[in-house]
């Protein structure tokens, strides 16, 4: 056992000792160490319930012949830093929480890893640091929130944003508004449509690095059982010897991808797959991406697009009901997961819900081909990520309204001063150049709360994942921070964007404007923010601090 190394031997008195001390006893130091990573903390709904739930994963370890052995890592939620300056942290938080992961599991010689997330950048993190350890591991989710309940339908935390720009038109009065913001968010879990925890949730799955359970509601009396049998599946992979690399593999990314694209799911997932596939060695690029979206349909009828919640999901059928929608389409390659059981004999034990309408057969899609679009062109040469609008829109052409940070664009929209047919650019908002790749729901949502939802274009470096309406493409690159091609755009050039084509272009000789050109100075000069500037990779292979494996 790799934790022999701390635990065996004269040598090791000391090490023992203090373990002692922690109510470890000689039978133990014989035992297999597993580490129960933890994403806990009382900030966020997504994440406040996770300390309990890890003693569930801990009885189930000990049952299976294991030491458990908790500790905790950080939480930035977008929910709560979205809008202000402390959205920076958040794309950062998941480097930290996977660093974190590593350092302590590496400093202290565990033999194996269960990670437990919550909120979107905490599925991702915990994640990545599993693909570079490459023990015998697994990570549970925490589960989504119930939905709210406000004038007799189902609220999310998407509603209470786009109440905000409804509010600052006239739309509603201040009333409706705290109506919708008290009833949004009434459990613990994390937020409720397929935003991006829910979306890496189900992708994980796909991926096999965590169990079909992840669909469970956080409130479900099932989940802290599945909690148990997360810490016995651990001990079985480290039986084994099953390690987050025979799981984590190109095909495994495939499939994961197929169900973001299945499920309607949101763009960060883009992101953070691109990072886990970076962190496990594997060769999975945008292009792969775009292969995929053009193949495979969207079935699942999720918010903020659609009309369920996640809780829903479950009550249909799960996540075995979506891989079992991507086995009949052809598009589920048959790989290993964390139970011990291969995708497809996982896909094949799901039990539907009769007459369920959440996630629809394959001869009905909602969309025939995916959501999301992998766009190139003078803008945005190593590509950027679009959400795709409705089939009635196959291109945009307009005048740049130009913004240097997100805070000016929100301004602009509160004072009503974007126009239909404008093509909204927000720029140094990038992975570097933010620093932080800042999303931006609070822009999106003011611009639908407007009505202007289907009438302008919105382009960035930073993200825009939240967006439920019209042109909205993120993730340009390379950014402006490094000079790319969207720093050198000025108010009033024509974009022109052809959905069909994937293209997105600017008709104007950029490159004529680059000796003029500038970076404006960066904005945190010490700190986490100023090395995450400093060593942070492009959007475009997922925006990670960490080398590629050999």
């Amino acid at each position: 056992m790799q934790s022999d190394a701390i635990k065996l031997g004269p040598q090791r008195a000391p090490a023992r000792a203090m373990l002692r001390a922690t109510g470890l006893t000689d039978d133990d130091f014989q035992k297999p160490f597993v580490a129960v990573a933890n994403t806990w903390t009382e900030v966020t709904p997504c994440n406040m319930h996770l300390r309990e739930l890890a003693e569930h994963v801990k009885r189930g370890i000990r049952a299976a012949g294991g030491v458990p052995i908790e500790f905790n890592t950080i939480v930035v939620t977008d929910g709560i830093a979205m809008g202000t300056d402390g959205m920076r942290c958040s794309l950062v938080s998941r480097e930290t929480i996977a660093d974190s992961i590593e350092l302590a599991v590496r400093g202290h010689s565990f033999d194996a890893v269960v990670a437990i997330s919550g909120c979107d950048k905490t599925v991702a993190g915990t994640v990545q640091a599993l693909a570079r350890l490459d023990l015998p591991s697994l990570m549970i989710y925490g589960g989504s929130i119930e939905p709210g309940r406000f004038d007799g339908r189902d609220v999310t935390i998407q509603d209470v944003f786009e109440a905000v720009g409804g509010h600052a038109r006239g739309n509603i009065n201040d009333e409706e508004l705290r109506g919708i913001e008290c009833a949004a968010c009434p459990t613990a879990g994390a937020c409720g449509g397929q935003f991006t925890a829910n979306t890496m949730s189900t992708a994980t799955a796909a991926l096999g690095i965590s169990p079909m359970s992840n669909a469970l509601p956080a409130t479900s009396d099932e989940r802290n059982e599945a909690a148990y049998d997360a810490g016995q599946m651990v001990m079985k992979l480290v039986a084994d010897n099953v390690t987050a690399r025979r799981i984590i593999t190109r095909p495994a990314l495939e499939n994961a991808f197929a169900s973001v694209i299945l499920t309607g799911g949101s763009t960060n997932a883009v992101l953070h797959l691109m990072a886990i596939a970076r962190e496990a060695g594997a060769d999975f690029s945008l292009d792969d991406m775009e292969s995929i979206s053009r193949r495979c349909p969207v079935l699942a009828d999720l918010k903020p697009t659609g009309r369920y919640t996640a809780v829903d999901v479950h009550r249909a059928g799960g996540i075995r009901l979506i891989l079992r929608r991507l086995h009949e389409l052809g598009q589920l390659n048959d790989e290993l997961t964390v139970s011990g059981e291969t995708i497809i004999a996982e896909a094949l034990a799901e039990e539907e819900t009769p007459g369920q309408d959440v996630v629809r057969n394959v001869e009905n899609p909602i969309k025939p081909t995916g959501h999301l679009a992998v766009m190139h062109g003078s803008v945005s040469p190593e590509g950027a990520i679009m959400k795709l609008p409705g089939d009635h829109v196959t291109s945009f052409e307009g005048p740049a309204r130009v913004f240097d940070c997100e805070e000016d664009c929100f301004q602009a929209v509160q004072k009503q001063q974007i126009e239909p047919g404008d093509v909204v650019v927000i720029r140094y908002e990038g992975p570097r150049g933010g620093p932080g790749m800042r999303e931006m729901l609070a822009v999106t949502a003011a611009i639908v709360g407007a009505g202007l939802g289907d009438s302008v274009a919105l382009i960035t470096d930073g993200r825009f994942s939240g967006a439920t309406h019209g042109l909205v493409i993120g993730h340009v690159t390379p950014e402006a921070a490094v000079g790319g091609p969207i720093a050198l755009i000025a108010d009033g050039d024509i974009i022109r964007i052809d959905v069909a084509k994937r293209t997105i272009d600017v008709d104007v000789d950029l490159e004529a404007r680059r000796d003029v050109w500038q970076p404006p100075a960066q904005q945190h000069v010490t700190g986490v923010l100023a090395r995450y500037a400093a060593t942070v990779t492009s959007a475009s292979t997922g925006a990670t601090t960490c080398p590629v494996p050999e």
